[in-house]
């Protein structure tokens, strides 16, 4: 079973953003050190809680403190930027890190109406233009002719480019353009059979693909005991129902007994959303890991989830990957 790793760089209550990147890098070498083949990143925008927002920013740190393991966004959100800046961040990134850059590229802007004005940019409109600013992004790493300013750095770098998506449509263009496909089934699972049915159905091949490679998400909080678990796992539990609610801030330390607390509407909407998730002991991580994997037929499973403790994020990737590389635990 091949792991990766998606990290929200959280900020928790009573800590800084510079904490939470040297978190992230701790993260990133223990994820190095255990095995798992890649460490992603996401952008959000104006949350209190998210040190990512300057993606590029936050994997050269990342790149500087691991030696082998990829790294990359999961992912730019392109409607945001233009396609010659990201060729110049990754193009960097590439120099860099040669061989390790991974570049994810999302459709949605990943902002409410506040950060879109504060980026000058109609971002819906961009989206419109989504599989147009994806091509042109190829054609700067290409360094082709009819580009009238080429992208230095970006002009022969190979970062591996993949389509993100929680909807029908990034499978399409995946599919199209025969690139790598990774599905946000971590936070939006209602599409996730039918996208990679559709990705692996219409894919053509490609100079960077010669058939489908897809990866799927998933929340993973592992303890020692299937309770420990389910604790630690309430701090990213409060985080989403503060988020629909429209009161986001910084990862809650965890609380005992949390979802009995919520009003029935609010927890079956937690319920829906974290419905793709393993938390519980490594037993119960390996069976549902195992489950998922059989039922996506996944390349790739994207590890997810935070913690109060950043110690205990690191103690939950080591004993997940124990828990799938070894004998069926205890």
């Amino acid at each position: 079973m091949k792991l990766s790793v998606l990290d929200l760089v959280p900020v928790v209550e009573g800590g800084t953003v510079g904490q939470a990147l040297a978190d992230a890098a701790a993260l990133a070498q223990t994820a190095e050190a255990c095995g798992y083949n890649r460490y992603w990143v996401a952008e959000h925008h104006g949350m209190e809680g998210i040190a990512s927002a300057a993606v590029a920013v936050t994997l050269a740190h990342v790149g500087h403190a691991t030696k082998t393991i990829r790294i990359g966004a999961g992912g730019i959100m392109l409607p945001n930027h233009n396609p010659l800046v990201i060729a110049e961040q990754f193009g960097t990134l590439d120099a860099l890190f040669p061989g390790r850059i991974d570049l994810g590229l999302g459709r949605a802007p990943g902002a409410d109406q506040r950060i879109v004005q504060a980026l000058r940019k109609d971002v819906n409109r961009a989206a419109e233009h989504f599989a147009d600013d994806v091509f042109e992004l190829q054609l700067q790493f290409a360094g082709d002719s009819r580009l009238h300013l080429q992208a230095t750095p970006g002009l022969g770098s190979a970062p591996q480019m993949w389509i993100l998506g929680s909807s029908l449509f990034g499978a399409q263009l995946a599919a199209m353009l025969g690139l790598p496909y990774a599905f946000a089934s971590h936070f939006a699972p209602d599409h996730l059979d039918a996208a990679l049915k559709m990705y692996r159905e219409r894919f053509t091949p490609s100079a960077t693909l010669d058939k489908p490679y897809c990866a799927a998400a998933i929340n993973v909080i592992a303890a020692p005991t299937d309770e420990e678990a389910v604790l630690l796992a309430s701090s990213m539990d409060q985080s989403f129902v503060r988020l629909r609610s429209g009161n986001p801030g910084k990862l809650p330390p965890p609380v005992p007994g949390y979802r009995d607390t919520l009003p029935p509407q609010a927890e079956a909407m937690l319920a829906h959303m974290r419905q793709v998730s393993a938390i519980g002991s490594p037993r119960t991580v390996r069976e549902r890991l195992e489950a998922f994997q059989a039922r996506t037929g996944a390349d790739e499973l994207i590890v997810s989830g935070s913690t109060f403790d950043p110690a205990l994020r690191r103690r939950s990737l080591e004993l997940t990957m124990e828990a799938v590389s070894g004998p069926v635990p205890a």
